[in-house]
This record gives structure tokens, sequence and C-alpha cells, in this order.
């Protein structure tokens, strides 16, 4: 009964959140657009820190698209969360990790191109669910996985990706990968942060955050990230559009294959994820 509690409770704050948007606080870097959706470090690799302009709800996930890359530099995206409130900063940090993380408060998990997947205690890490699958089933969270998976664009070239668009394996730090952040409430009282990177959960990345506490977002666009934006996530079912998509998918050889199906050009674009 209490995981039921937890779950309802978890379901209702996500689908109530207000628009994501970026804080209007962030590293000396950083600049947003006027919807504060994109963010882009305008200089260095560093001073690039940004966080959510609201305390995130149980189970609301805040998901970004890389949308630039930046050659020459080490390193690439940093996510995670913090409960301080960033207006209470006497000054943005440099860095995430370490100058955030050692202010304490502050969970932040760097991406790497591999080996993001965090196993549960005492066990082996989780088997990749199928691409086809509609919905992230994570604790007791059900998100659509549609709008969590990043997608290379297909073009002329595109049936050499076909193997890694079936199977959602781009790489987590290539332009229009998508990586998200959230926390799930656990019967303790606390919560557990995951990552999800292309519709995966990456695993319970830390554990034992004070859920009793306001939780912002934090995204560091840090050296070879130079650009993210923010990509809103609709809870509930998918839609027919989406679930239509999906069964084209599947049946197709390559996406360039849409091309030839007898739909309207809106349609094949949204099939091939345009």
């Amino acid at each position: 009964r209490g995981r039921l509690k937890i779950a309802a409770a978890a379901a209702m704050a996500a689908q109530g959140h207000p628009p994501a948007r970026f804080h209007r606080v962030h590293g000396a870097n950083v600049r947003l657009d006027a919807s504060r959706t994109r963010a882009t470090r305008v200089e260095s690799f560093a001073h690039g820190l940004c966080f959510s302009q609201e305390p995130l709800a149980p189970g609301q996930i805040f998901l970004v698209e890389i949308e630039e890359k930046e050659g020459g530099w080490c390193g690439h995206l940093r996510v995670g969360l913090t409960a301080h409130d960033p207006q209470s900063l006497a000054a943005v940090p440099e860095y995430s990790l370490p100058d955030l993380v050692n202010l304490g408060d502050a969970w932040v998990f760097a991406i790497t191109r591999s080996h993001n997947r965090v196993a549960a205690d005492g066990e082996e890490a989780r088997a990749r669910c199928s691409p086809w699958e509609p919905f992230l089933l994570m604790e007791q969270l059900r998100i659509p996985r549609d709008v969590l998976v990043g997608r290379s664009r297909p073009g002329r070239y595109s049936h050499i990706l076909d193997d890694l668009y079936r199977t959602n394996t781009l790489p987590a730090t290539a332009r229009r990968s998508r990586i998200g952040v959230l926390y799930a409430l656990q019967p303790d009282g606390t919560a557990d942060m995951h990552i999800i990177i292309n519709g995966e959960d990456m695993g319970p990345s830390a554990r034992h955050l004070p859920a009793t506490r306001p939780l912002y977002a934090v995204v560091d666009v840090f050296a070879s990230t130079k650009s993210v934006r923010l990509i809103p996530v609709e809870y509930g079912l998918p839609s027919l559009q989406t679930l239509c998509r999906l069964v084209i998918q599947k049946h197709v050889v390559h996406r360039l294959a849409i091309d030839g199906l007898d739909l309207p050009p809106p349609l094949k674009s949204f099939c091939k994820h345009e």
C-alpha cells in the first residue's frame, strides 16, 4: 500500500508541473535564449552550470538534447540534482564537479561515451528494454519513452546507422542524444536519483537524497558539449500518432524506406524523427 501511495503521488506531481525552463541564475559563460529552453556556453570550457527554474516534482524528468558539440576539449555533459536554491548561491561555481558537489547537498553524474549504467546493490546491470516498448518503466514511474529517445537524422547513408536506430544506441555524448535526470521516492522517505539516457534508465546514480527538500536539476554544459535544449515531456498515454510511428518503424527496412510509403509528408517526417 505504501508503494502504491508513492506511485500515485509521483504521477500526480509529475503531471501538474509547469513547463521546464532554465533558471535565470547560471554560469558566467552561459547564454540562454529568450524562452530559456536553450543553453549555450559561448566561450572557454567551464562556467557552464545551469539549473532548472523550479524544483522537480517526484518522477518529473528534466530532459535535454545535445544540440552542439565543440572539438578540442576533454569531457562531456554533467547532470544531477541539488538541494541548493540557485538564487541563494553567493556565486555560481565554475564546475559542477567538484565545486558544486563540494558545497554539499548536490549530486552530479558525469556523462561518458559508455559505461554510464549503475547496477543496483547486489544486482547485475539490467538488460536494455526493447526499442519498441512505449513506456519507460522505472520503480513506480511510467514515462512515455518516445520523447526520451535521441535519434540521428536520416540521410543519404542512413542505412549505415539503422542498427543504431533500431536498438536505440546513439552514443550518450553524441549530438541529438537526449539525457534526463529525475528522482524517485523511496519507502523510507528519501529519494534515489536516476539518469535517463536515450530512453534507458542508468540505475540509481545517488541514493538517500532528502526528498523533503526542494531538488533542482543541474545541467553542466561542460567541455565538448557546447549547447543543449530542453525537451518537453508529456506524461500519460502515448498519442495515436506516436503508436503509429512505432508500428511503421518496426516494419521498415530502414528509415529511407519511409519515403516510399503512401503517407502525407509531415507524417513521413514524424516517422523518421525529423
